[in-house]
């Protein structure tokens, strides 16, 4: 048996991308960037004006008020031939249009009297102020978007102002997803006596889908090795395969043998983690086989720490795993020493600080306990006792990643 920390640590070691491909830039959010776009010109590419106003010469208004000609106007999009600023003059300009000759400085018209053929300055005025100059934001000939980069809509703004249509990405695996036993019926039956609903493939195949990677339900292996040497070969033609159920030591248990007689080699099999403990890793070739526990919440906290970060890092992202935070305990907790436990806790932030409390049941056949979860609670394999009042590290769970505050629990 392989510690918690072992596991990932092996697994992420043999998670590499699996290559790279073109896509169309509207197609290219939530994917990682392959390769550096290096900036073809500058940006801005001219000298511009960051406001409505006026372009003048700073050393025309040193002392305000002050009084100007107004000889021009330049709207965006015009061209500045043929316009300069005069001594004693300014020009009349729209935010983004280029700034014309003699020009080092824009008055917003704020702080002007709004005047067209004469205006008046309020203010003192600064040399350089309200000019975007060229190549400030990004220098020609640098990179704009650095490999690894996830690409997100201030990543599209930035490439579609270069012009880059085509976006080398790391690919998205495809991941073939593997129930098994003989009690599993599919979705669109009523359950007989001993008869179960295939769930964890559908919510295997949404965890899939929602780290980026592209999922491929493959069926029901029955109880038979002629099921399973025909179900586990058609799974091993994906980049990843992913099976539950199976994988302890019964009778009708066969995903690891069968998956050595089709000449996969097992890396682990048992982690020191509850729940989930008999999980094995395996390797047919370079391609990733993670065998999961049946038990649907077992299911879904082992994809969570295990085969997410190694999906994500096959799809080029450098962050693979959730960040740990403390939280406060509201209430007692108790473990046995020897294994890394997973709690399925609700969080509620007051005065800047998080504070856990159980989601309910911890059993691991209680799956409302893992739809109240907002956060997973991380105890150590040492620690055998909490107090209510203690920091516990814990992770959001699913989308609840990126909010500062879940939304309560119903």
């Amino acid at each position: 048996m392989v510690s918690f920390e072992q596991a990932r640590r092996i697994i992420l070691e043999h998670a590499t991308p699996i290559g790279s491909e073109s896509v169309g830039l509207p197609d290219a959010a939530g994917r990682v960037l392959a390769a550096d776009i290096t900036a073809p010109w500058d940006m801005p590419l001219w000298d511009n004006s960051a406001m409505d106003g006026y372009a003048v010469r700073a050393a025309d208004c040193a002392t305000p008020p002050c009084r100007l000609r107004v000889t021009g106007f330049l709207p965006a999009g015009a061209r500045p031939d043929g316009v300069a600023v005069e001594p004693g003059c300014a020009v009349r300009i729209m935010t983004g249009a280029p700034t014309p000759t003699g020009c080092d400085a824009v008055v917003p018209v704020e702080e002007t009297d709004d005047g067209h053929h004469e205006v008046t300055l309020l203010e003192a005025v600064n040399r350089g102020q309200h000019i975007r100059f060229r190549g400030e934001d990004v220098a020609a000939g640098i990179p704009c978007v650095r490999t690894g980069t996830l690409i997100r809509p201030p990543e599209i703004n930035m490439l579609a102002s270069f012009g880059i249509a085509l976006v080398p990405v790391y690919r998205r695996p495809t991941v073939a997803i593997l129930s098994t036993g003989d009690e599993l019926i599919e979705l669109g039956r009523t359950p007989g006596a001993g008869e179960i609903i295939n769930s964890n493939t559908l919510s295997l195949a949404a965890a899939v889908s929602e780290c980026g990677a592209l999922p491929r339900i493959i069926g029901i292996a029955r109880d038979t090795r002629d099921s399973h040497r025909e179900k586990l070969a058609e799974g091993l033609n994906a980049d990843v395969l992913i099976t539950s159920a199976g994988v302890s030591a019964g009778d009708c248990d066969l995903v690891r043998d069968v998956l050595e007689e089709l000449g996969a080699r097992q890396v682990f099999w048992k982690v020191g983690v509850k729940p989930g403990g008999p999980t094995a890793f395996a390797l047919h070739g370079t391609t990733p086989v993670f065998s999961l526990p049946g038990n649907p919440v077992s299911t879904m906290i082992i994809f969570e720490e295990f085969v997410l970060p190694a999906l994500l890092k096959m799809q080029g992202h450098t962050k693979t795993v959730r960040p740990l935070f403390k939280a406060v305990l509201r209430e007692d907790m108790k473990k046995k020493p020897g294994k890394v436990q997973i709690v399925r806790v609700t969080l509620e932030k007051e005065n800047g600080r998080w504070y856990a409390s159980s989601a309910g049941n911890q059993q691991t056949a209680i799956l409302k306990t893992m739809v109240d979860a907002q956060a997973l609670a991380l105890l150590p394999e040492d620690a055998t006792y909490y107090v209510a009042g203690s920091d516990v590290d814990v992770h959001f769970y699913g989308n609840y990643i990126e909010r500062e505050s879940p939304p309560p629990r119903s």
